[in-house]
C-alpha cells in the first residue's frame, strides 16, 4: 500500500517530520528525515521500550541536528541508518521503511503487516 505523506517541499533539509495514521491498535507512527538530499523513513517508535521518539510533535533531532533523538531517554540514532550511538538501546537500530517522491509528494511505500488473532 502506498500512502501520500506530505510535499516534498514541506520537509527541508536537515529536518524530520512525523506522521500517524489509525488509532488504538491500528495506530502506525513513522519518522521522515532528510539529509544530504536524501530522505529516511523510521517506525517511529524507539527500540528500548518502544515509546516515540518525538517528546513534542516534529521534535525529532539532536540540538547539533546529526541524529534522530528518543525524547524518552536520549537515545541518538544516526539518520542514515537509524542505527543507536548513544543511550539505553547502543547497538540497536530503528526499524526502516521505504519512502519515494512521486509527482512531488514523499510517499510511504512500506507499510507494516499486523498479523491478528481470529
Amino acid at each position: 500500500m502506498r500512502r501520500p505523506l506530505c510535499r516534498a517541499e514541506d520537509l527541508p533539509e536537515g529536518g524530520a517530520r512525523g506522521f500517524r495514521f489509525g488509532s488504538g491498535p491500528d495506530l502506525e507512527a513513522v519518522v521522515v528525515a532528510r539529509k544530504a538530499g536524501a530522505l529516511f523513513a523510521y517506525d517511529n517508535a524507539c527500540p528500548h521500550l518502544g515509546t516515540p521518539l518525538d517528546f513534542l510533535p516534529d521534535r525529532f533531532l539532536d540540538r547539533g541536528g546529526t541524529h534522530l533523538l528518543c525524547g524518552t531517554h536520549g537515545a541518538r540514532f544516526r539518520i542514515e541508518d537509524g542505527y543507536c550511538v548513544d543511550g539505553p538501546c547502543v547497538g540497536k537500530s530503528l526499524r526502516r521503511l521505504a519512502v519515494t517522491v512521486e509527482a512531488g509528494e514523499i510517499v510511504l511505500v512500506d507499510q507494516r503487516v499486523r498479523l491478528r488473532s481470529i
